[in-house]
């Protein structure tokens, strides 16, 4: 069956809205992008390939304008939570199938049950809680310098930096399984600028980024195994108390943690101290380095800079390493800045335009694939959007299920990492096979993958 171009229409051209007609651009839908700043449009379609238009996403003529009607999806990520999902309602009624609001007011996000079916939403994306919930993920894995989770929590993909004396380097990937005997899969390195999908015989390096895939046991395990102790994060410092913050912290404290935050606006912190009492609230400047030793940055397990300035979250993160702090996260959401950054030696970044921007993407291949025999459960962007993980279903029999997959031809640079089997958990070697049912993580670089058997040669 031949799959007609989804037709959808993108309301706001700020820092969510622009990495996702990015990122859906690349692939083959029909966009249309609104926004009231025509120098921001007249950019866009410089850059790429897509139709725009001048106007207020609320209002019914732009819509109209914009074909709405005939959308397959709306998707509003405009300056405030009130026009997205007026916005949305206004789509609904107009005639589009489907719309995805952006809604980051915590007060609106408590009672987000009650909004999704009164506004008919088919998706809410909250980029700071979905930030929030990233970090978490870190905190509970010091030793990864990102997480990322398929199969309903059950596998793992975390990102380690292989630092100075570790066990790997100088060892082939066959000799770590062979050495280890643990059911773990590297599946993508970054070295310098190359980005490799590496075989049994590829040797690790100093400084190389892994991104490793197994169930949570099986990595925790191979760290201690590697000797990586996992170190338990007790006490968090946390610069700056926007919406990330509050989100964040209100997790780290359930899991009975200690957080400290740092927040020079008074009035934020005010609310803070309400809203977080048994956190502790200091109003004061992250950049002030008296302050953070007054504070107590040396006794601290982990810093997290979520200022709402990359240059702040930058600089507070590289004097925490200066003070031996052991986990440092920074929000940095310029891709550029968060390349660089990495290069300094601060291994974990987050973004949350790009952590909303996937969650978006992964919503659309999923509808766009409903009538494919495997379909997109989540998708997660990888080093720098270089490599993608996939989660597909498999739903019914086909040409690639129960055939051994040595003799499945896959094209170069793709990888089947991981099948989830009712309650088990295959790292895949050549004899194991595909069936109904099974959940498998594909690991692709330099590729759009829409369906499972874009991966076959």
């Amino acid at each position: 069956m031949r799959i007609r171009k989804m037709k959808i229409v993108i309301i706001g051209d700020g820092k969510v809205g622009h990495k996702l007609t990015l990122q859906l651009s690349e692939e083959d839908y029909d966009i249309v992008l609104i926004d009231q700043n025509a120098g921001k449009l007249k950019e866009a379609l410089n850059q790429m390939d897509i139709f725009c238009i001048t106007g207020n996403g609320v209002d019914v003529e732009v819509q109209k304008q914009a074909d709405v009607p005939h959308a397959d999806l709306v998707i509003a990520c405009a300056s405030t939570d009130e026009m997205n999902m007026l916005s949305c309602l206004l789509a609904r009624r107009l005639g589009a199938r489907h719309t995805i609001a952006r809604v980051r007011n915590p007060i609106y996000y408590r009672q987000i049950d009650i909004l999704k079916e009164d506004l008919h939403l088919s998706m809410v994306v909250n980029p700071e809680l979905i930030a929030a919930n990233e970090i978490a993920r870190i905190l509970l894995f010091p030793a990864a310098s990102k997480v990322e989770t398929f199969m309903k929590g059950r596998v793992e993909l975390v990102e380690h930096v292989l630092r100075e004396e570790s066990l790997l380097e100088g060892l082939s990937l066959v000799e770590i399984y062979q050495k280890f005997q643990i059911k773990i899969l590297v599946c993508a390195v970054k070295r310098g600028n190359e980005i490799y999908i590496p075989d049994g015989d590829f040797v690790l390096r100093k400084d190389d980024r892994l991104h490793i895939a197994a169930g949570h046991r099986e990595l925790e395990m191979f760290f201690k195994s590697v000797g990586r102790k996992r170190v338990r994060v007790k006490k968090v410092l946390i610069f700056g108390g926007g919406n990330v913050c509050f989100y964040l912290a209100s997790q780290l404290i359930q899991i009975g943690m200690q957080v400290k935050i740092i927040e020079k606006n008074k009035e934020k912190c005010e609310y803070l101290c309400e809203a977080l009492p048994k956190a502790t609230i200091i109003h004061g400047d992250a950049t002030d380095h008296d302050l953070l030793l007054e504070e107590g940055i040396r006794e601290a397990d982990a810093v997290v800079a979520l200022t709402g300035m990359d240059e702040e979250n930058i600089i507070t993160s590289l004097f925490a390493k200066t003070q031996g702090v052991n986990k440092i996260i920074a929000k940095v959401n310029e891709d550029s800045r968060a390349q660089m950054v990495e290069g300094l030696g601060i291994d974990s970044i987050i973004s949350a335009k790009s952590a909303a921007a996937d969650a978006i993407v992964n919503y659309v291949r999923a509808r766009r694939n409903s009538y494919s025999s495997a379909n997109v459960e989540t998708i997660y962007r990888l080093l720098n959007g270089k490599v993608e993980a996939m989660e597909f279903i498999i739903k019914e029999e086909c040409s690639f299920t129960n055939v051994p997959l040595k003799d499945l031809p896959t094209k170069p640079n793709h990888l089947i990492a991981c099948i989830g089997r009712k309650r088990k958990i295959i790292i895949p070697g050549g004899d194991d096979h595909l069936e109904v049912g099974d959940s498998v993580i594909v690991v692709t670089k330099d590729h759009i993958i829409n369906k499972f058997t874009d991966i076959l040669a």
